[in-house]
């Protein structure tokens, strides 16, 4: 008895070591699908270029995403007859912006790389392309206004 006891405790120990040691990887969809940043790069580069505060909406998107239960995906979801979504709930309501450029970049990778891409993963890639693209567009630019225009 007292062995099993001993073995299934070294064993919990060992998923608890492994999964402390677990690390983010940005190559992470490198051999599932190699185009994944480069996907998700195009679309927010030509989202921000239509509109420059696009950036700061998919970073802001991805933010509410994170701020309940985790950054798990679940701002994308849509109300349906039995569940109220996160997109319409009450902080989220006519103040979240962005959801046709994650759902294009959602369409992209589905059409390269069925059912790989979590949505989660999507947010934050695109947050982190949306930061980019917009200090790029003002860099290039020399224009830092926040006005509803494109800047160029």
């Amino acid at each position: 008895m007292a062995f099993a006891s001993t073995w299934g405790s070294l064993v919990i120990f060992l998923l608890v070591i492994s999964v402390g040691n677990a690390q983010l990887s940005p190559n992470f969809y490198a051999s599932t699908c190699p185009q994944m940043l480069s996907i998700v790069r195009a679309a927010v580069n030509s989202a921000v270029s239509q509109e420059a505060r696009m950036g700061a909406s998919l970073l802001r998107l991805f933010f509410h995403d994170c701020f309940v239960n985790g950054c798990d995906g679940s701002v994308l979801l849509d109300d349906t007859p039995t569940f109220r979504g996160e997109k319409t709930a009450f902080p989220n309501a006519n103040s979240l912006r962005g959801f046709e450029v994650i759902d294009r970049i959602k369409a992209q990778l589905e059409s390269a790389c069925p059912g790989v891409v979590s949505c989660a993963d999507i947010l934050a890639v695109a947050a982190r392309d949306g930061v980019v693209a917009r200090t790029k567009l003002v860099r290039a630019t020399g224009k830092e206004g926040l006005d509803h225009r494109k800047l160029g």
